[in-house]
């Protein structure tokens, strides 16, 4: 099947930059596995746990950013942030 690969960050930010960048993306996944969530139980009554570890594990990432920019700023440093997307088309799997 067929690579593919999206640059979605390529740059030296200055830390303030660096969380406009990084906090919307973590956010949105959060977002996303929260709609996850709720359509689960909307449905069926049950809950995704994937999507609950995903929360969980995102969540604490934005704790650790806060603590890295801060040290950041304090220390009058700046970020070097790579972000590819890779992307394979895979052929859909029957569920059974």
């Amino acid at each position: 099947m067929e690579n593919n690969s999206i640059k979605l960050i390529e740059g030296t930010f200055e830390p303030h930059d660096a969380a406009k960048v990084l906090f919307p993306l973590v956010n949105s996944k959060i977002n996303y596995h929260n709609l996850e969530l709720f359509s689960a139980e909307i449905r069926s009554g049950g809950t995704i746990e994937k999507s609950k570890n995903r929360i969980s594990y995102l969540k604490k990432s934005i704790d650790e950013l806060h603590i890295l920019i801060k040290e950041a700023s304090k220390d009058g440093c700046e970020f070097e942030i790579n972000c590819d997307i890779n992307i394979l088309v895979i052929p859909k799997r029957n569920k059974t």
